[in-house]
């Protein structure tokens, strides 16, 4: 295993991830996708996982968010808030996007959803101008 790169990182090298069983806990798909695209990101050499850890303890130490007791919903949703701020910042820092670029697809997804009736899979493309 690489300092660069930590292919499936145990839940015990994230400190405060939900976890359920040993396993990291999602309680929307959106934590599921955050978490997903940091270890996909780190696997493909953008960023060193400990850049990434110590970037995510950075937020998690200025964030206002009140934590909730783990393997709660409101827990989940206030650490992977702070995951995606996070990774913002290193996406930001290592050019893989900028913040318009960010806001762009952010839009795009929003207006996807908004054109999508309920119980129909979300497609990006709806959502295009």
């Amino acid at each position: 295993m690489s300092e660069q790169r930590i292919l499936n990182p145990p839940a015990e090298a994230l400190p405060g991830l939900p976890v359920d069983e040993g396993e990291p806990a999602f309680f929307e798909p959106w934590q599921a996708k955050a978490f997903a695209l940091t270890v996909s990101l780190n696997e493909a050499g953008f960023f060193a996982w400990s850049e990434w850890t110590e970037a995510f303890a950075a937020v998690l130490a200025a964030t206002d968010a009140p934590m909730a007791e783990a393997r709660t919903a409101a827990y989940a949703e206030a650490y992977y808030r702070s995951w995606l701020d996070a990774l913002e910042q290193l996406i930001g820092r290592h050019k893989v996007a900028d913040a318009a670029e960010l806001n762009f697809i952010a839009q795009t997804w929003k207006r996807a959803a908004e054109a999508t009736r309920h119980g129909t899979p979300i497609r990006y493309e709806a959502g295009l101008p």
